[in-house]
Formats: C-alpha cells, sequence, structure tokens
C-alpha cells in the first residue's frame, strides 16, 4: 500500500503501522530490529499485527549507512504521516542534530508529519533527534552509556537515566544500543498484545522474552568467569519453583556459595538482585497465565508465587499499572492494550 493511500478510515481491522525512520550512516543491524520483532506477530486469524515500512526524510531512494553498502529505502517522509508508531534507529551521520542539538531543515520537516499522539521509540543515538525535536524536554530519557554523559550535556533539559536497558513514558520510549533495541521492541509487543504473543515472538527470534527496562545496561561481567561459579543453576532451579516459597539462601545453596557471594555474583551476571528477579519473573508467569488460562486469580496468584490475590494485584500495579482483572480483561480476547503503559525507569 502506498503511504499516501493509507487512512485510518479503511477496514474495521487495520493493522497497527509502524515507520522506520533512516537516516543516512544509519546502523543496518539496529535498522532492521523493527523489521525483525513487528513483522511476525499475527492475530488468531493469521493477519499481521503489524505494518511496517522504512522511510527516508527525502524521495524514495538510497540511504547511506555506517557499513560499505547503502539501503534503497522505498518510501519518503510522507510516510510518517500514516504511522501509529515511528522509530528512529541510531545513525552515526546526525550532522548538526549530534553536533549542536539541532535539525535539519529536513528533519524538522518531517517531524511536522507525525501525527499529535503518534508512539516514537528511538534506538541509542536516535535519542538525539527526539531531544533536538524538543519531544525530551522535562522527561525520562536514556540511551547507550558510552554517549549518556554527553547526551546529558548537549540536552539538559531530558533526565537522562545511564543505567537502564530503555524506558517507556508513555507516547515516548527510548533504549540503550543494539541488544536493547530488541528489548524495546518486545516490550512494546508486549505493551500492545500481552505476554504471550511477545514470547512467542521472541521464541522465533531466539532471543530472552523479557529483560526489564530498569536492569543495568553495562554489567560489568556478562560473561562469567569460567574459573567461577556461576548462578545459572539456580536461576533454572527457581524458575521451576516459582509458586513455592523461594528464600535468598536456598538460591545459594544451589551454587554452594554464602549468601553474600551469591548476591554480589547474582548482580553481576543477571543485572538485577536476587529478589528483583524473582519478581519479575514471577509477574512474567501472572501474565501469562492470566492470558492463556481460565484460572481464578486467586489461583493465578499461588501459581506465580505470590500467595495471595493481593499482593499479586500489588506487584502487577508497579509493574503494569493495572490489576489482574484489568489485565486478563484486555488481553484473554487478544485485544489491544491501551493503558498498560508502566514508566519503566529503574
Amino acid at each position: 500500500m502506498d503511504p499516501a493511500e493509507h487512512t485510518p478510515a479503511s477496514d474495521a481491522f487495520r493493522p497497527h503501522r509502524v515507520v522506520v525512520l533512516a537516516l543516512d550512516g544509519l546502523l543496518p543491524f539496529e535498522t532492521g530490529i523493527p523489521h525483525r520483532i513487528f513483522g511476525g506477530p499475527r492475530d488468531g486469524h493469521g493477519r499481521r499485527l503489524y505494518e511496517v515500512v522504512t522511510c527516508s526524510v527525502r524521495p524514495p531512494g538510497p540511504v547511506e549507512t555506517d557499513a560499505d553498502f547503502s539501503l534503497h529505502v522505498a518510501h519518503g517522509p510522507e510516510a510518517l504521516a500514516t504511522a501509529d508508531t515511528v522509530i528512529i534507529p541510531a545513525s552515526y551521520e546526525l550532522g548538526p542534530v549530534y553536533a549542536r542539538g539541532e535539525l535539519t531543515d529536513e528533519l524538522a520537516a518531517a517531524f511536522a508529519l507525525i501525527r499529535p499522539g503518534t508512539r516514537i521509540a528511538s534506538i541509542c543515538t536516535g535519542v538525539y533527534v527526539l531531544a533536538a525535536a524538543g519531544r525530551l524536554d522535562g522527561r525520562p530519557a536514556t540511551t547507550h552509556w558510552a554517549d549518556a554523559e554527553r547526551f546529558q550535556e548537549l540536552f539538559p533539559r531530558v533526565r537522562v537515566d545511564p543505567d537502564v536497558l530503555f524506558i517507556d513514558d508513555g507516547d515516548i520510549l527510548t533504549s540503550a544500543g543494539v541488544a536493547a533495541g530488541i528489548d524495546l521492541c518486545l516490550h512494546m509487543v508486549r505493551r500492545d498484545h500481552g505476554a504471550v504473543v511477545a514470547n512467542d515472538v521472541a521464541r522465533r527470534t531466539v532471543v530472552p522474552p523479557h529483560r526489564d527496562g530498569g536492569q543495568a545496561q553495562f554489567i560489568r561481567r556478562p560473561v562469567p568467569d569460567p574459573r567461577q561459579a556461576s548462578t545459572s543453576a539456580a536461576r533454572a532451579w527457581a524458575l521451576d519453583r516459582l509458586h513455592e516459597p523461594i528464600q535468598l539462601r536456598d538460591m545459594a545453596a544451589r551454587e554452594s556459595m554464602s549468601v553474600r557471594t551469591f548476591t554480589r555474583r547474582f548482580r553481576e551476571e543477571a543485572g538485577v538482585s536476587p529478589g528483583q528477579w524473582l519478581t519479575q519473573q514471577r509477574v512474567e508467569r501472572a501474565r501469562h497465565l492470566l492470558e492463556s488460562t481460565g484460572l481464578s486469580v486467586d489461583q493465578v496468584a499461588r501459581d506465580a508465587g505470590f500467595g495471595t490475590a493481593q499482593s499479586m494485584r500489588q506487584h502487577l500495579q508497579a509493574a503494569l499499572g493495572v490489576t489482574p482483572t484489568a489485565y486478563r480483561r484486555t488481553f484473554r480476547a487478544g485485544g489491544r492494550q491501551e493503558g498498560v503503559a508502566a514508566s519503566v525507569s529503574g
């Protein structure tokens, strides 16, 4: 479909349109992430839940990459006016955007085409474009940890968090570099269509189904020293027993470590504390059960390890901003989630 012919008043079913803005100097890997993640999900009738197109700030034609090839982009900036979500991947040739925090005339004209209320997301240094457009003033944002200090100096009105994988601030989402872009896109699928759909995409992409946005961006020992014990066996053991009470000392005992050593090693490997990790896994288990089973809320709470419905309600409210009943009502029929937009800033 030509972007100029795309109208909101088309059929009753219309896939969510994701428009990826390709800028000169783009990183091919990061530019391809939205197509890989959003290109897969389908509803129960086999219809694609998303339509993904790529556009340039110029008429259709070649866009330079940071590699030894260019990409031919089939759409011009007019595609931005048709977007439900706009994604801006990283680029190494942002010119005045990176140097002075100012949009080029082409970029300013392109941004003016984005409809009010459109969800906008950035991957890595794509956040510079959002900030230069004034979309981040007074709001939280993140970018690659190595670029965070310079970004903050250039845009002092942005509340920069250099440590997290991504931040969801409702209609504006920002992420760190490379793999964090995958986390962000999966998060948006999860936010739109629930954990079951997002987990299926992750499985097909062969990536972890969920890394919380508040997880540390830079883990000092991402690959454990082979001479030292890992905590992976304890994590696997805990995942099989989420419905049971799990004590930190029990997890440490699985690795024959003291609680203090285990806690330190766990954080180095997973980026979060054992307690935070357990809560994340239980929230994910509860989401899956609420979506895919008819179990009562009390039974879901027990099976996910929260013990009581009240405890689960508190944890889901904190993580997602909704109650278990509201979450189930949104996703059991495969509907899209409109109100679950938690700010994932830490």
